[in-house]
Parts: structure tokens; C-alpha cells; sequence
């Protein structure tokens, strides 16, 4: 049943219509604005909104209608006149305003009649239903109203998605990316912080992985959102970190990396690293790191004069942003491609590797991640002239010690840089390097493939060593976990390098019967039938 200031709205309204359409025939002046105007008045379905049950909605509706109507009835009676009373100018104004909100509550009525049907939470339900109704009406709340009842029903569906992940899920599944689409779409969006609070409300949809498909599927519409985020002042910081933690996300995404970096985003995201918050930087350090990881995208990191901005956060950034712009280096300078040779002795010239050692050496204090920082010396190791340099600048200790890491990641990427440093490196011998075998032995009990793998590949890049093939031959342990990695049941691993590091130990009698001991024999047929080389 309406109560009765509601039915008085819903009276009015029904009475005014009519009336304003009658009066609309008679207008002589702005007719092509009329009739657009009573075209907007025939999409107002106002008896199909009355025939639901009332809520705050559907009074909110009916109350900001009939004061609408009233207004173009004033407005109406002006234009019966050729030339009216308040000036032609004023009354174009006055008319493109009622234009406008006729238009917003048009766009309302149609969210009313879709979703009136189920605003109203059941009878008995339980607390799950409870909640998915309650979600409901925010959700449509966002949708319809002003600003100012689109921000509070922002601010009540927050604390519902704040409060648990779940909450996540459920107000998701009632259709609540599009309602903040939209309202990030809202004319007058700006008004009251309205963008920094949607936003945060879709980074906390982000933050959830599962709900993460919903966010990638709108794609270019949401990045250019996001984008303008990044373009406006934001005196807090809090809607670019937040802009920038959905964009880290997303970008790990080929397809919305590209509509990012080929937007014009990377400026901006080098921009917030310069002057952002420090969340804000280490977050825009993480987007420009995915955008490193594709070659199509170097050319406008160069385009953008990022280098000098990477290498100023990689110098004196907080901990997270140094982590990312290190990972964002490596990103760059991978690969041998000219583009690439050209990054990489840019990324030489502005100082990269002396913040990696500084980086290196206050680590222990801090337990940083060590992993971007190694891949980057790795990355940079694929050129003699740079391995050459990384080795006279003391940096295989640091990769060694790498080696001893809890991460596996860490110990991965070292062991490559080893295999790297080796290959690459001009010199014959270095002290120190022999470190590195007991370590890389260990390895080869490893739970990952990928780390077994890099493990006897470095190795095997080690066995010219003389020190480190002698180490090698006394560790029967090493020598037995070696040959179990020709078994063929063990796969995802290239046998070429435990192949190698078996020919270089087998050079003695007493080696070799180490080798022949541990199974190898067995394995043989295979190799040869698969054609395994050490090449």
C-alpha cells in the first residue's frame, strides 16, 4: 500500500503529465526543444512504477518528478509567447536544464521497472537473502537519484563489501560492476569525491581474484576511466593508488596492457610515480612493470623518457616501488634485440646497476624481495661487455648468496644469472665462483622442475671451471640427483644440461663408475633415441 505523502507524489505526477503535454502543443517558441522534451515524457512509464509496492526509491522518484513537471509547466507557459517574458537566452538555459533532468529521470524510471520486482527482501528470508536484497536495492540506489543519493548508497554498499570477502561476491552477482560503470559514466561525476569513492569501490571488487573477469571484461571503457584518474589532481592520493591498484591487476591481461600503454597511460603512470604518494608510486611502478614484460611497448617507455624516472624510484623509492621498478628494468632490458641493447645501455648510463648493488647491499637489513633485482642483473648479463662489469663490480657474491634464499623464485633467477654470467663472461676463471656448486647442488633436490632446470643448467655452465668440476666429482649425492634427472618420467626439463654436467665429471675412471652407479646406464637408450645433445 502507497502511504500517503507517497501517493500524493504519485497523484500529482499523474495529473501534471498530462496537463504539461497539453501545454507542450501550444508552445511558439523552442518547439524543437519541446518536442524533444515530449518525447522524454512518453518514456516516463509512471503508472507501470505504481503498480509496485513503494520503497524509498519510487517515493524518491515521484517526489523529484512532480517538481519537474511543475517546472516545465512554468517554463511552457513562457513559450506560448514568440519572444519570452525572462529573454531568450535565460529560457534556453532554463529549458536545457529541464531537458537534462527529464532525461536522468527517464533513465531512472526504466532502472525502476526492471528492477522493481525484486527490491522488496522476502518475508522470512534468511540472512544470505537478507543481504543479497539489501545489495539489490544499493545497487539500483546507485543508478537512480541524485548525486548526493548515489554517494550515500555508495557509502552503506562499501561497509557491506568492506566487512566481508563474500560480501564481495554476492553484491557482485546483483550486478554491481555495471552499476559502478555507470556511475563512473554519471554527468556529473565530480561532484563530492563522487570518482574516488567509486573507485575505491571497484578496487575492492579487484581485490578479489574471482570477481577480477568481471572487471577485465569491460575493458577499454574502464581503463579510460581509470586513466582520467590518473590525468585529474587528486590532493589525497587515495584515487590514483587505488586507480593503480585495479590497473596492476588488469594489465596482467595482454589485451588491456596494450589499450593501456597505447593509450598515453604510461606518461601518466611516470607522472604519479614522480609526485604520487608513496602506495600510489609503488602501485604505478607494479602497472609499468606488467607493461614491460611487452617488447611492443618499449619503444613508448623510450618515447616517455621513463629511464630517468625508474632509476630516481629504483635510487631512493620505498621498498615496494623499488621492487617493482627493478622488475620493470628487467622487463626492458630482456631480450637482444637492438631496442633492447639500446635500453640497456641507457639504463647503464643512468646508473641502474650501482642502485642495484646499493639495493643488494642494504637487503639483509630489510629482507626485500631479492628476486626483480637478480633478474635484472641476469637481464643485463645476456652482453659480455656487461657481465664482464657486473663480475669486476663484485655482484656474483650478492648472486651466490641468492642462492640461499627461501624463495624459490630468488634461487631460480640466481642460478640462471649464473648460467648467464658464465656463458657471457670473456675471462677464463673467476675467484669465487666455486661458491656457487654446493649451492646449486642443493638445488637439484628442488620441488619445482624450473628450478631443478636452472640449478644443473648453471652448473653445467660451470663444469669449464676447473675448481667446480673438482667439487662436483666429490659429491656423490650431486652426482646421484644429476642422473635421476634423465629419467623421462621427470618432465618440463631440458636433459641436455644434466647430459653435460655427467660428460664433464666422467673424465675419471673413479667418476665414472659414480655415474654408472647412480643408473645413468639405464637411461642411455632413451637419450639416444631422443637425440639428447649437450649442444
Amino acid at each position: 500500500m502507497q502511504p500517503p505523502e507517497s501517493r500524493d507524489h504519485l497523484s500529482e505526477c499523474l495529473r501534471l503529465l498530462p496537463a504539461l503535454s497539453d501545454l507542450i502543443i501550444a508552445v511558439q517558441s523552442f518547439r524543437g526543444r519541446w518536442s524533444a522534451i515530449s518525447s522524454t515524457l512518453n518514456r516516463l512509464r509512471v503508472e507501470d512504477i505504481a503498480g509496485f509496492q513503494s520503497n524509498d526509491l519510487s517515493e524518491d522518484f515521484f517526489r523529484s518528478l512532480s517538481e519537474t513537471l511543475q517546472l516545465g509547466l512554468s517554463l511552457s507557459g513562457q513559450c506560448r509567447a514568440v519572444h519570452p517574458p525572462a529573454g531568450r537566452l535565460r529560457t534556453q538555459s532554463e529549458l536545457d536544464a529541464l531537458a537534462a533532468s527529464l532525461e536522468q529521470l527517464a533513465s531512472d524510471s526504466d532502472v525502476l521497472i526492471r528492477t522493481g520486482e525484486i527490491l522488496q527482501s522476502p518475508v522470512g528470508a534468511s540472512r544470505r537473502e537478507a543481504l543479497r536484497a539489501e545489495a539489490r536495492m544499493l545497487i539500483t540506489r546507485l543508478q537512480v537519484g541524485t548525486m548526493a543519493s548515489r554517494l550515500a548508497a555508495l557509502e552503506s554498499l562499501m561497509a557491506i563489501l568492506c566487512s566481508n570477502e563474500k560480501n564481495v561476491l554476492i553484491a557482485v552477482g546483483q550486478g554491481l560492476v555495471a552499476a559502478l560503470l555507470g556511475l563512473l559514466d554519471f554527468s556529473t561525476l565530480s561532484h563530492g569525491g563522487a570518482r574516488e569513492k567509486t573507485v575505491a569501490a571497484i578496487a575492492r571488487v579487484c581485490s578479489v581474484e574471482t570477481c577480477r573477469h568481471l572487471l577485465i571484461s569491460e575493458g577499454v571503457p574502464l581503463v579510460s576511466h581509470l586513466s582520467r584518474v590518473l590525468a585529474e589532481p587528486d590532493g589525497g592520493g587515495s584515487s590514483k593508488e587505488k586507480a593503480c591498484a585495479v590497473l596492476q591487476s588488469l594489465t596482467l591481461q595482454r589485451d588491456i596492457a596494450m589499450t593501456v600503454g597505447f593509450g598515453g597511460s604510461i606518461f601518466l603512470l611516470l607522472e604519479t610515480c614522480r609526485f604520487g604518494t608513496p602506495h600510489a608510486q609503488a602501485t604505478a611502478a607494479g602497472v609499468l612493470k606488467n607493461l614491460a614484460s611487452l617488447p611492443e611497448l618499449h619503444h613508448n617507455f623510450m618515447e616517455e623518457s621513463a629511464l630517468p624516472v625508474l632509476i630516481q624510484i629504483l635510487q631512493s623509492g620505498t621498498v615496494p616501488a623499488q621492487e617493482n621498478v627493478a622488475a620493470c628494468l628487467a622487463n626492458l632490458v630482456a631480450g637482444e634485440e637492438s631496442q633492447n641493447q639500446t635500453i640497456r645501455l641507457a639504463a647503464f648510463q643512468e646508473g641502474a646497476l650501482d642502485c642495484i648493488r646499493n639495493y643488494l647491499d642494504t637487503s639483509a637489513a630489510d629482507l626485500r624481495n631479492l628476486e626483480p633485482a637478480i633478474k635484472l642483473l641476469r637481464n643485463f648479463s645476456s652482453s659480455s661487455f656487461f657481465a664482464d662489469v657486473i663480475l669486476s663490480a663484485g655482484f656474483l657474491r650478492h648472486v651466490i648468496l641468492a642462492l640461499d634464499c627461501s624463495s624459490g623464485g630468488t634461487r631460480t633467477e640466481a642460478a640462471r644469472t649464473i648460467s648467464e654470467l658464465a656463458a657471457a663472461c670473456s675471462k677464463p676463471t673467476r675467484d669465487g665462483v666455486e661458491f656457487a656448486v654446493p649451492r646449486l647442488i642443493s638445488m637439484l633436490e628442488a620441488k619445482t622442475a624450473e628450478e631443478k632446470e636452472a640449478s644443473v643448467k648453471a652448473l653445467a655452465s660451470l663444469m669449464g671451471f676447473t675448481l667446480c668440476r673438482k667439487l662436483m666429482k666429490k659429491d656423490e649425492k650431486g652426482i646421484f640427483n644429476v642422473v635421476t634427472l634423465l629419467d623421462p618420467t621427470v618432465l618440463n626439463l631440458e636433459k641436455k644440461y644434466a647430459v653435460s654436467v655427467l660428460l664433464a665429471v666422467s673424465q675419471t675412471r673413479k667418476s665414472r663408475k659414480l655415474v654408472v652407479a647412480a643408473g645413468a646406464r639405464g637411461f642411455l637408450p632413451w637419450l639416444v633415441e631422443m637425440q639428447v645433445s649437450t649442444q
